[in-house]
């Protein structure tokens, strides 16, 4: 698609620095960036290729200056960028609307209008498919689920039984929903009973879970998913835990039994939680953290274990410090002994 730099800029309700006739023909990250391209420029540490980039206009902040380069000037660059990708370039097509011949429906399946239900799909007994679904191939659906309307259930996912979706949920290929919890008791023998995992799965309304990612049914109640939280790819969500609502996880995070996050929090890559705890609203973990112990709201922890940012920080620095620290030490030692071997001569 063919766009003008005032189009878009009108668009984006922008403030247009340059020529408005510029023909724009796709979208580029500003150090990749060719003639006919539009890039953006949000993050303060790629400001570096500002002066550099071949694109031909940059979507910047409203106070940005770049002196000979064609500048669309907004409030926010990152969301008026993600808004011009769905315009450039659209979503791949839905599966064909209806049900495929090929789709087994088990007994009292409940389908709304205007579903989209691809070859290989199965839905157990009793289950119920809200209006504006689309589910695509292999997706597995247990008994007794319900799913709201406007969700989009890529392929290969399977909801186990009892599960509850909520509307517009977006769930990624592979994603396991619904699985038993991790539960087992020691015996006398030295080996595991399994404990029977009979609570299930509430995943809210405005939830996007990644693919591969396994959120594990309860043991008695629920695992949730708050509304508006965003999973990433391959992340591990146990029995009983709770996600708050408009919480972002990044991916291999691992979150054990019980544990509850707060609302609004924001957990990087690789992070593991320890189960029974509570991290609280609009908190922040950096990546790779261990969190081994509860946290109030708006903490900011990193490191492992988790401590305070600003702590991790000062000791991340004192141990970039600590060869040439010992190679001082050393030298002091040194010059002690030399001090006392001569004090010992006299």
């Amino acid at each position: 698609m063919l766009y003008r730099t005032l189009d878009l800029a009108y668009l984006l309700e922008g403030e247009l620095v340059g020529d408005p006739e510029v023909v724009i023909t796709g979208l580029a990250k500003i150090e990749e960036a060719e003639p006919g391209e539009l890039t953006f420029l949000a993050n303060p540490k790629y400001e570096k290729y500002l002066s550099e980039t071949r694109a031909s206009a940059v979507l910047v902040s409203r106070e940005q200056l770049a002196e000979g380069k064609l500048l669309i000037r907004v409030d926010d660059p990152y969301r008026c960028f993600a808004k011009l990708l769905s315009v450039f370039y659209p979503p791949e097509p839905l599966v064909e609307l209806g049900v495929h011949p090929a789709a087994v429906l088990g007994k009292d399946v409940t389908i709304g209008q205007g579903v989209r239900i691809a070859a290989g799909v199965v839905i157990g007994a009793h289950s119920v498919i809200g209006d504006d679904i689309a589910l695509y191939p292999q997706v597995s659906i247990g008994e007794d689920v319900t799913i709201g309307a406007g969700s989009i259930i890529r392929a290969g996912v399977s909801i186990r039984h009892g599960v509850r979706i909520g509307c517009r949920v977006i769930i990624q290929d592979n994603a396991v929903i619904g699985s038993d919890g991790f539960g087992f008791a020691p015996t006398q023998d030295g080996g595991y009973e399994k404990i029977p995992q009979v609570g299930t799965v509430i995943i809210e309304d405005d939830v996007e879970i990644g693919a591969g990612c396994t959120i594990d049914r309860a043991t008695l109640g629920a695992t949730r998913i708050e509304s508006g939280a965003k999973l990433d790819n391959l992340i591990q969500i146990a029995h009983n835990v709770v996600i708050g609502a408009n919480t972002v996880i990044a991916a291999q995070t691992g979150i054990s039994g019980s544990t509850k996050i707060g609302k609004n929090c924001m957990i990087a890559g690789q992070v593991g939680f320890a189960g029974h705890l509570t991290l609280g609203d609009r908190s922040l973990v950096g990546a790779q953290s261990g969190v081994s112990k509860s946290w109030p709201d708006n903490s900011k922890i990193f490191g492992y274990p988790a401590i305070p940012l600003g702590e991790e920080l000062r000791l991340q620095a004192t141990m970039r410090k600590l060869p040439e620290l010992a190679k001082t030490l050393d030298r002091l030692v040194k010059k002690v002994e030399e001090l006392s071997a001569k004090r010992n001569a006299q």
